[in-house]
C-alpha cells in the first residue's frame, strides 16, 4: 500500500517561507499572488494490506514525528 501525507502549517500560525516565495514570485512578474503557503508531502511505501490498519499507523507516525502537530496539520491518504 502507497499512503501519502499533506503537512501544512495551521491557519493563523506565520509561514516565514511562504512569505519568501509570494515575495520571489511578485519580483518575477507574477504579481497576482495574494499569499502562499508552504508545506511538505510525504510518500510512504507500506508492507501492511489492512487499509485501516494502514492508515491508523500512519496516522501514529504523523503524530510522534512527522507533523509537528502544535503548528501543524495533516491529512492522510492510503492507495
Amino acid at each position: 500500500m502507497k499512503a501519502t501525507v499533506h503537512v501544512m502549517l495551521k491557519d493563523g500560525v506565520l509561514d516565514p517561507q511562504g512569505e519568501a516565495v509570494r515575495h520571489a514570485l511578485g519580483t518575477l512578474g507574477f504579481a497576482g499572488v495574494q499569499s502562499v503557503r508552504q508545506g511538505k508531502v510525504i510518500e510512504l511505501e507500506l508492507a501492511a494490506t489492512d487499509r485501516a490498519a494502514a492508515e491508523a499507523e500512519v496516522r501514529a507516525m504523523c503524530e510522534r514525528l512527522l507533523a509537528n502537530t502544535v503548528i501543524e496539520k495533516y491529512s492522510v491518504t492510503i492507495a
